[in-house]
């Protein structure tokens, strides 16, 4: 059968299906060319940089940490490299496994394995973390055969940091950790994040801690061409890291171990200034620790021995213990007396052992010392003379006086974790208490501040602070560390300014009538024998405060207490007398008398800063056990003493 085609109809169906498949091309070359356009034109710069950073990769060079040195140059803390062996979670197997591997080809012991524990909950499971630091060039050489079958696993050269003189000023000097969470927000929050990639630590305390960013230095960077792979191929670019930069603090870190060893295994605080500048000479606290051992991380044991002890190591006794300054407070109470024009240094009282207030006893000296003059009631510390004292002037004027001699208030010092400590006034007690009966002031509680007892508590660091303001004639430095920083490009040293001092506008014969009556302490008083002999004058003040209230009319007998409930040995001093250099505040816990226990030490510390003498091997151990007044033995010059080395 013959098929009829319509020709014509055919040809108008190909023109169209031609149209339709030619604007459907055109329209996909337009959408081509715009999209090149776009990539090209639009998002040039973008996409040049993507693929910039596909091929490169952008490394950061954590600077070396700076050094901490005394005041005569002697390295306080430093830094050695060593090899780690670091497991970084999100690449690695199973880590119980991988870790059970590792044992079998270098030592890993339980306290790696607890420390990695809690590193891993602390951190980004995509961060390398230590495993195992400190390796030997065996264990190296050991791993590196077999790293093949270890992903995830590798050995990093680190730098760690070191305290070659161990526990010695560990308060002061502190210690640097790992970054942890916290710290990571803290530096986010600061802006700071760029110069801390790659940083893995950072001071947690003391000069560590309060001089971060000069120590820290400046991250430098370092951009490698990387392969598909991520290897990398060769450095593009780089900026060098700049070191930080070494602190040279104020301490004299001779005198520090000297204290130190003076404590012995006693708890208590010394802090020692320039009263000329407020320089701080010593800050030790008992008993101290190892900073080394929180470097890498603290291991449980040993953390548990410091947390849990009775003793309290960690705690920075100097800047942070609140004790009540006993009778080492008299002085200031005389000062505030004639400045406020409350009595003349000429005012008759007498002390028959007692003062009656309010229907209560307080006592005094046994037996009392009869008819005293604020000279003869400073020296021969008489408690009814300041009893009486402090009620005539009230809480509040007292408060008002000695608050500027930074008493109840942070001296300002450039360390962190300054506390303010208890200046009692009316007002103090409206706010500290909640009870309506417990905020109202009592005329009888007013009785104890004349003896520094009471609501009064207060760090060694005020204490000092306000000795060398009396020492000085009036003028408040702020007390710091920091002395220098040393640039270790350059090498240049540069001082660091301080605030001027404060001129707190005490009349000089004031001054000179509590100098005086303090110099009368050492020469006749309670000091005496504990300055026989003594080449320079000195002025000083012993004290004796008590740790826990004995109730009323109860008579104090040390042998029937528990040793952490005896009485605190103090002592404040400056030297010498007519032209002070040092001033020094200084506790012996639970020791009782302040002259048997506080004021030696504080004899040895000026002998080593005005005479260049360090205690004999046998004063130390007299002195350790509260049984040396003067010195004994022959002293040895400092500038022999050899310091330990580990």
């Amino acid at each position: 059968m013959t098929e009829i085609r319509n020709v014509a109809a055919d040809a108008s169906r190909l023109r169209l299906r031609v149209l339709v498949v030619g604007l459907v091309v055109f329209l996909a070359f337009c959408l081509i060319v715009a999209r090149l356009l776009f990539l090209q034109v639009v998002r040039h710069e973008d996409l040049a940089a993507q693929a910039e950073s596909n091929r490169t990769a952008v490394v950061p060079i954590v600077p070396n940490r700076g050094l901490i040195l005394d005041r005569n140059g002697v390295v306080l803390a430093t830094n050695y490299a060593a090899y780690t062996l670091e497991i970084t979670p999100s690449r690695a197997a199973p880590l119980e496994e991988t870790i059970d591997q590792l044992s079998k080809v270098v030592d890993i012991h339980q306290r790696d394995r607890r420390r990695f524990k809690r590193l891993l909950e602390e951190s980004r499971n995509f961060e390398s973390l230590p495993i195992r630091t400190r390796l030997t060039d065996e264990e190296v050489a050991r791993f590196a055969a077999q790293q093949y079958r270890f992903p995830g696993v590798e050995i990093k050269a680190r730098l760690f940091r070191n305290y070659p003189l161990g526990e010695i000023g560990s308060h002061a000097i502190g210690y640097i950790g790992r970054i942890n969470q916290n710290e990571k927000q803290r530096i986010q929050d600061a802006d700071d994040e760029a110069n801390y990639r790659g940083t893995e630590y950072i001071g947690k305390l003391g000069v560590e801690q309060s001089f971060e960013t000069a120590l820290h230095g400046i991250t430098g960077v370092e951009q490698m061409e990387t392969s598909a792979g991520g290897r990398a191929v060769r450095k593009l670019a780089s900026r060098p890291a700049t070191p930080g930069k070494s602190v040279m603090i104020s301490l004299d870190i001779k005198l520090q171990k000297m204290v130190e060893d003076l404590f012995g295994d006693r708890r208590g605080a010394l802090v020692a200034i320039d009263p000329r500048n407020g320089e701080v000479l010593a800050l030790v606290s008992k008993p101290t620790f190892d900073p080394n051992l929180f470097v890498e991380g603290i291991d449980v044991e040993n953390w548990t021995a410091l947390n849990e002890s009775i003793d309290k190591p960690l705690l920075n006794r100097a800047l942070r213990g609140l004790y009540p300054p006993g009778s080492t407070y008299k002085p200031f109470m005389a000062l505030a007396a004639l400045e406020l024009n409350k009595r003349s240094p000429s005012m008759i009282v007498s002390d028959p052992g007692y003062y009656n207030f309010g229907g209560r006893t307080f006592r005094s000296h046994e037996g009392g010392l009869g008819a005293l003059d604020m000279h003869r009631a400073i020296q021969f510390s008489s408690n009814t003379y300041f009893y009486s004292l402090a009620v005539e002037m009230g809480v509040d004027a007292i408060h008002d006086f000695m608050k500027p001699l930074t008493f109840g208030q942070t001296t300002g010092i450039d360390l962190n974790g300054e506390v303010r400590g208890t200046l009692p006034s009316t007002e103090w007690k409206r706010n500290t208490y909640k009870r309506p009966e417990m905020k109202r002031w009592f005329p009888g509680e007013t009785v104890s501040l004349g003896i520094g007892q009471g609501y009064n508590n207060f760090t060694m660091l005020q204490l000092a602070v306000a000795q060398a303001t009396l020492a000085n004639g009036g003028t408040r430095y702020t007390p710091h560390l920091i002395k220098a920083v040393k640039d270790t490009v350059t090498g240049e040293l540069s001082p660091v300014p301080q605030p001027p001092g404060q001129d707190l506008g005490y009349k000089p014969k004031n001054v000179e009538i509590v100098r005086n009556a303090l110099i009368a302490v050492n020469k006749g008083g309670t000091g005496t024998r504990v300055f026989a002999g003594a080449p320079y004058s000195s002025a000083g003040k012993t004290g004796t405060a008590q740790a826990v209230s004995l109730g009323q009319n109860v008579k104090y007998n040390a042998k029937l207490l528990e040793e952490h409930q005896r009485d605190h040995s103090l002592y404040a001093a400056f030297a010498p007398a007519e032209a002070p250099e040092i001033a020094v505040a200084v506790i012996v816990e639970n020791a009782g008398f302040g002259a048997a226990h506080a004021a030696p030490i504080a004899r040895r510390v000026f002998d080593y800063w005005l005479l260049g003498d360090y205690p004999s091997e046998e004063d130390i151990a007299a002195v350790r056990k509260g049984q040396a007044s003067a010195p004994l033995g022959k002293p040895r010059k400092a500038a022999d003493i050899v310091l330990p080395t580990p």
